[in-house]
């Protein structure tokens, strides 16, 4: 279970260390304004091959209000050390628009702890991984990519 701290679009095609450090500063800085005390978690992030689930709970944090859906072949980075606070787990994923236009968007959530946050970065790219692999498999990915060319246009910083 972890707190969802909301999402901002980022700017950039190239995503490096430190990348999500503004967009989550941003988003920290939203929360914590917006709470008046400390809210428990609010959602539960499942990260699966080929989708990311991120269910929405209600006050009480059960019953599942909706959840979003993320295609893991569309996450561009993810990362689970942030100076701001070592709890927060972010990535960055390009949504398309209506009109086949796309933008980046760094969403972040807060874990319990800087391992819980670790272990979803660790998970995320374990994802993308096995995603990768089976889209080669089915000739989604042209076999002449390289893994490792691949593999830098998805970055896992875990600190």
């Amino acid at each position: 279970q972890v707190t969802y701290l909301g999402k901002v679009s980022t700017t950039g095609m190239q995503f490096l260390s430190g990348c999500t450090e503004k967009p989550v500063i941003e988003l920290w800085k939203k929360h914590t304004l917006a709470r008046e005390d400390i809210y428990p978690a609010n959602a539960l992030l499942e990260i699966r091959p080929f989708q990311v689930w991120l269910h929405h709970l209600d006050l009480k944090g059960e019953a599942m209000v909706h959840m979003d859906t993320f295609q893991v072949a569309r996450i561009a980075y993810c990362t689970a050390d942030h100076n701001v606070s070592p709890n927060i787990f972010a990535w960055i994923y390009r949504e398309i628009n209506d009109d086949l236009s796309y933008q980046m968007d760094c969403h972040a959530v807060e874990c319990e702890s800087k391992l819980e946050a670790k272990k979803l970065a660790h998970a995320m790219m374990e994802a993308f991984k096995k995603t990768f692999h089976s889209m080669k498999s089915d000739g989604r990915i042209h076999r002449n990519s390289s893994s490792e060319e691949v593999s830098h246009e998805f970055a896992s910083d875990d600190g």
